[in-house]
């Protein structure tokens, strides 16, 4: 299971944690009242998580899919309960159901962009002489 799409993930994971207790977080937070920014942030792991554990692989993609959102909801449980511990911030159930809902829209995406629900059309051989308008 080597992917690229593993470091980026990875790299998510970390700045995830590592700007948690960051002033950066307290900018930002002015212009997110609602942490309505948990939404796009978890999407963006979860999709780069189900880029990392291959969508064209042969293995099962349900057990994939459930392990992309075992690790992106993980992630979130885990990150609330790390800011508990830093001071001036708070863990919220809130948070964790918003980066659950980035997560399912995540999925949710990707599910209806795998290449097998596109429209397949066949191909036609051209033969010579013949007129195919309608």
């Amino acid at each position: 299971m080597t992917s690229f799409f593993f470091i980026p993930s990875a790299l998510c994971i970390f700045f995830i944690f590592s700007w948690a207790g960051s002033p950066i977080v307290s900018q930002i937070s002015v212009l997110n009242p609602f942490s309505l920014l948990h939404i796009p942030l978890y999407g963006f792991l979860t999709l780069l998580l189900v880029r990392a554990f291959g969508s064209g692989r042969k293995s099962n993609p349900r057990f994939r899919w459930a392990l992309t959102a075992f690790i992106a909801i993980g992630t979130a449980i885990l990150d609330e309960w790390n800011q508990s511990y830093i001071p001036n911030r708070e863990g919220s159930i809130t948070d964790v159901l918003l980066d659950a809902i980035g997560v399912s829209s995540a999925l949710f995406l990707s599910y209806c962009a795998r290449p097998s629900l596109l429209p397949t059309f066949p191909n036609k051989v051209r033969k010579a002489g013949t007129d195919h308008t309608a």
